[in-house]
């Protein structure tokens, strides 16, 4: 279906830049019906909405004229809610109207407001602005609305979210009555619906169906991660996409600085954006983005929306968005108009309930997996070294020449090996990882592999294992690690922990037991001292591990962990494992601890008040 448009210059554009079919936003727009009227328009991020309203409003600026008279006072004002935004949206007009003459001008906090008071003085047809620098270009009179044609509210619930309401109205109150109004926003909310109501005049609604938005191009995949791995496998996800440009997206201004600085020391060329850089430092990281000087950008939400890089298909959350809204914006960075994307979000054990709900909410369906593998990323290294251009390009004569003279000296295979390490020293190296082996779809299965762990029988019979046990066939040594219930300690994160610390695998893991105040876990004896010797650096988690005399420890109270199972522990009943001849510990003050810990004593205790200290003598 061709652009529904009858002026030729833009035809021409869209020509050019390869449009040969509008979006649905773009089709909905320019529908019979809708030319001159305001419209209110609700449709996601990455669907067209720029060129669509670009589209709209060119027969109310140009009549029936294909070019534009000389530039005078604005006859459109379009306003957005952040500078990469409306820098995005004047590049996206710049070339659209490029045939028409138009003279198009941005007003952003963090320019020049000098520079651009002298544009406006010598002319404009279209302003692009924030609200906070156009209110101020017009309290200083350095903008002149009077003649204004048409005004589009870009992302308008944005603009509410972050506090623009007064500066809106302001700017609403200061245009011309008959203007036509154009408001585009990703949700329409109560707030969007009054300011339409009271701003626009019988407005069209227009409601483009999510499904058919550009975010159907987006493959989304959940990434289980172990605790402290999540730059290991920001790097190992970069490495397998080998994407032209990425985004990673965080939470915060250190988080960005903290993972750019780590990947640039691992070998990525890393642009940064965040709110603490100025306006000139955010220009030239997008240019080095899109020339190809850079193929990372760590970003905070900053850049969740107007960034529109034609070759960016990956978008990681290094941290998870605050809701499901902020993930669409991250994701819809990428798979726009038609281009295939995926966002990748790293899921650490606690924040799965987080991930599942924020998927749901945006009615996202996600692949959940492990992040890739060093062996995947270093097997796909070997196809991508064969269609490499240095294999594929053909050999000039000195090449050739060069070529005979190694092979004098050096045979095939030694030339090939040099190669591939060449090829391999000007990429980052892939990191080993861990898969923590959680997720919907998994969730049972790892319930049922840790009780079945917890009900393995004891080879002596009578849950006295001295040290020694069973993990598939083998003996084991008892480690300690200063983390028990007290610390919310589960196996579903002490299980990748022991493996990250100790650089071992679960296979190697017997069971777990968890008690008030520390945790014993079993090793593999074939294992064991490489694991001591390992586990004894802590990489941040502040948890001691450390050799242990048996299973027994500080009594459980209850069931816990492995023993869910319904395993005995130690002692030989469920929530009593006290060693064998030893008597229940009292505190000084006669409060009981351990197995005699309030909320009753285990059937068969002896009942009664617990013994006083004796005395100090002397």
């Amino acid at each position: 279906m061709p652009f529904r448009t009858s002026i030729t210059p833009l035809v021409r554009a869209l020509s050019e830049r390869g449009y040969e079919e509008p979006t649905p936003v773009q089709d909905a727009v320019l529908e019979e019906g809708t030319a001159e009227r305001d419209l209110l328009v609700s449709a996601q991020t990455g669907s067209g909405k720029t060129i669509a309203y670009g589209l709209a409003i060119a027969g109310t600026l140009l009549g029936d004229e294909e070019r534009f008279a000389p530039a005078g006072a604005p006859m459109a004002l379009i306003v957005a809610p952040t500078r990469e935004l409306a820098i995005q949206v004047t590049a996206e007009l710049t070339w659209l109207y490029a045939h028409c003459g138009a003279e198009i001008v941005t007003c952003v906090g963090g320019m020049d407001p000098r520079a651009e008071r002298r544009k406006l003085e010598r002319g404009a047809h279209i302003v692009v602005g924030t609200p906070g620098r156009l209110r101020d270009h017009l309290e200083r009179n350095a903008l002149k609305i009077g003649g204004l044609k048409a005004l589009v509210l870009d992302e308008a619930d944005e603009m509410l979210n972050l506090g623009f309401r007064e500066d809106l109205e302001f700017l609403l109150e200061a245009t011309p009555a008959e203007r036509r109004t154009l408001l585009f926003s990703a949700t329409l909310p109560k707030t969007i619906m009054a300011m339409a109501k009271r701003y626009q005049r019988n407005a069209q609604r227009i409601e483009v169906a999510k499904g058919t938005t550009g975010h159907v191009d987006i493959e989304y995949r959940a990434i289980r991660i172990a605790p402290n791995e999540v730059e290991h496998a920001i790097v190992n996800v970069l490495r397998e996409a080998e994407s032209p440009s990425a985004i990673v997206f965080c939470n915060t201004r250190e988080s960005v600085r903290h993972l750019s600085s780590g990947l640039a020391e691992r070998g990525f060329s890393v642009v940064t954006l965040s709110g603490e850089l100025g306006q000139a430092e955010r220009n030239q990281a997008m240019q080095a983005l899109r020339d190809g000087r850079a193929r990372v950008c760590v970003a905070t939400d900053v850049a969740a929306r107007g960034l529109d890089l034609p070759s960016l298909n990956l978008v990681i959350h290094a941290e998870l968005p605050s809701d499901a809204e902020t993930l669409q914006h991250r994701s819809g960075r990428t798979g726009r108009a038609g281009r295939k994307g995926v966002s990748a979000l790293l899921v650490p054990i606690s924040r799965r309930r987080k991930a599942e709900r924020l998927l749901a909410e945006a009615s996202i369906r996600a692949v959940w997996s492990g992040a890739p593998s060093a062996e995947t990323i270093r097997r796909l290294d070997e196809e991508r070294l064969l269609s490499d251009p240095l294999l594929t390009e053909p050999a000039s004569e000195e090449d050739l020449t060069a070529a005979k003279r190694l092979l004098e000296t050096r045979s095939p295979e030694d030339l090939a090996a040099a190669l591939a390490r060449i090829y391999r020293a000007r990429l980052p190296a892939p990191e080993d990882v861990f898969d923590p082996g959680f997720g919907p779809d998994l969730k049972v299965a790892k319930d049922r592999d840790y009780a079945a762990k917890s009900r393995r029988p004891d080879r002596d019979g009578d849950g006295d294992r001295g040290g020694r046990e069973q993990v598939r066939g083998g003996p084991v040594v008892w480690f300690h690690m200063d983390v028990g219930r007290r610390n919310n300690a589960d196996p579903k994160w002490i299980l990748p922990l022991i493996c990250r610390r100790g650089k071992i695998t679960r296979q190697e893991i017997g069971a777990i037991k968890i008690f008030d105040r520390e945790t014993k876990f079993e090793i593999a004896e074939s294992v064991a001292k490489k694991f001591a010797a390992s586990a004894e650096v802590s990489d941040g988690d502040d948890i001691t591990i450390s050799f242990a005399d048996g299973p027994a420890g500080d009594a459980p109270r209850g069931k816990s962990g492995p023993g869910r199972g319904g395993k005995p522990f130690a002692g030989g009943k469920p929530g009593f494992d006290q060693p064998r001849g030893k008597k229940p510990f009292h505190r000084k003050g006669g409060k009981p601890e351990g197995a005699w810990a309030p909320g009753g004593a285990p059937s068969g205790a002896p009942q009664g008040k617990p013994r006083k200290p004796k005395r100090p003598q002397g």
